[in-house]
């Protein structure tokens, strides 16, 4: 069926996330037209709330950084780790590595952070459209050409433009399409979480730090993120099966989990929870490419990483500043090939490889305390991959010495290939609880 209308533009950019609002802004920064179709009105809920430092750079080029520091987002210094027997950590101090404001960074709350990215996005000039639904993408032989759109009050309009940009988030609109998805052989979590007020924080310079608390049966792990709303957002993640088959509602299964943690016990035993509890599936996935002739992939629309250290923001912002350059350069240059457009791929595709291999370092029992004590010259390097330092090879140093602290039985962590999804993958749906209307 036709459209009803047709316009034009450079680049259409699929969602208004974190990821959207970086490739249209830096793109409008570049004298591109940019024209982003949000489906959801902002402010919207949305879980990932804890940054690392490594984000810095990339407010820096969006002008973000003024209207963080003016925020009142909890400055985040540092991340502690809670091992199963209780015993928690030094703090890693990110300004101990590199000292400077860009090791200082923010716990936010999504509605607020995500708004005040898409608002960014106008003032650059970026033609905003929310709520809109892109209703498909529309291709010409291989190349995507625009996308159709549903428009406020019924009808269409067929947008054409140069290059098509996904960040429609775990919707995948491109990724489902053109089956593009590789499921992660490990990281197969879940998560179940839920607010509190009135929680224990702690003070000073430690206020704004995230704690991972590893369950005492190592199955899993707590995040605990103090918020600037005197809230402290408190999860659980651990296997899928582990917590969602076989258990009773939400509510019982993660009050299981407190009950079995004294660590997450002593913290909460001062709070009231303040909202409803939430759940979902941490499939990890990513795309087995980035682009294609006149599309692009970012955030999650390209994949997704298992929330462990806080990386999901700043792969997004990451991803959306390569790609905008690509995009970019590549409109001057007139080639909106695949190989320009994704000519990041393969860089970002490594730095993604190294935060997944910390991930599941931690899963398979990796000690930072121990690794630490054993190999003390090495600790600037850890730091560097908590912070996000992921795209320089120089961080590569740690692999081989944590290979030593090896038992002689751990095999080696299988890599991210291609393959079947993880059985019940697709229920995202199914577990989402909606905002509870108390958030």
């Amino acid at each position: 069926m036709a459209s009803d209308t047709t316009s034009s533009t450079d680049v259409v950019v699929i969602g208004g996330g974190p990821a959207g609002s970086t490739v249209s802004t830096m793109l409008a920064q570049r004298g591109v037209k940019v024209r982003l179709f949000e489906r959801e009105k902002f402010p919207r809920f949305h879980i990932g709330e804890s940054l690392i430092p490594e984000t810095y750079w990339v407010f820096h080029r969006l002008n973000m950084l003024p209207k963080m520091k003016a925020s009142p987002f909890v400055k985040k210094h540092s991340v502690q780790f809670v091992n199963a027997i209780g015993r928690q950590s030094a703090p890693f101090y990110f300004d101990e590595n590199k000292p400077g404001e860009c090791s200082q960074t923010w716990q936010v709350i999504r509605s607020e952070f995500d708004t005040m990215m898409l608002d960014n996005a106008r003032e650059h000039g970026v033609e905003v459209h929310q709520p809109a639904r892109v209703l498909e993408v529309i291709f010409e032989g291989d190349r995507a050409v625009g996308v159709k759109v549903q428009k406020d009050g019924g009808g269409t309009e067929e947008v054409r433009a140069k290059v098509v940009v996904d960040a429609s988030g775990q919707s995948t609109m491109l990724q489902n399409r053109l089956k593009l998805r590789q499921w992660d052989p490990v990281l197969n979590k879940g998560a179940i979480w839920t607010y509190w007020r009135g929680a224990y924080r702690d003070t000073g310079r430690d206020e704004g730090a995230t704690l991972v608390v590893q369950t005492p049966n190592k199955h899993g792990w707590w995040w605990y993120i103090p918020q600037h709303d005197d809230t402290i957002s408190v999860g659980v993640v651990a296997p899928f099966d582990y917590l969602f088959k076989g258990r009773g509602p939400h509510e019982q299964t993660y009050q299981e989990e407190i009950n079995a943690c004294p660590a997450i016990q002593e913290r909460l035993a001062s709070g009231t929870r303040a909202t409803g509890y939430y759940a979902t599936k941490d499939y990890s996935y990513r795309s087995s490419q980035v682009a294609g002739d006149g599309w692009v992939l970012i955030g999650d629309a390209f994949g997704f990483l298992d929330p462990l250290y806080s990386s999901g923001v700043l792969l997004a912002l990451k991803s959306g500043e390569l790609a905008a350059d690509a995009i970019a350069d590549g409109l001057t240059a007139g080639d909106t090939s695949a190989a320009q457009l994704g000519r990041w791929g393969e860089m970002f595709g490594k730095g993604v490889d190294r935060m997944r291999r910390l991930v599941c370092e931690y899963y398979d029992g990796f000690s930072f305390g121990k690794f630490v004590k054993t190999h003390p010259h090495l600790k600037g390097k850890v730091t560097d991959l908590l912070i996000g330092d992921l795209f320089d090879d120089h961080v590569d140093v740690v692999w081989e010495p944590l290979e030593s602290l090896y038992p002689p039985e751990k095999k080696a962590i299988p890599a991210w290939s291609a393959g079947a999804p993880p059985e019940a993958a697709d229920k995202v749906n199914e577990l989402f609880l909606p905002p509870d209307p108390l958030r």
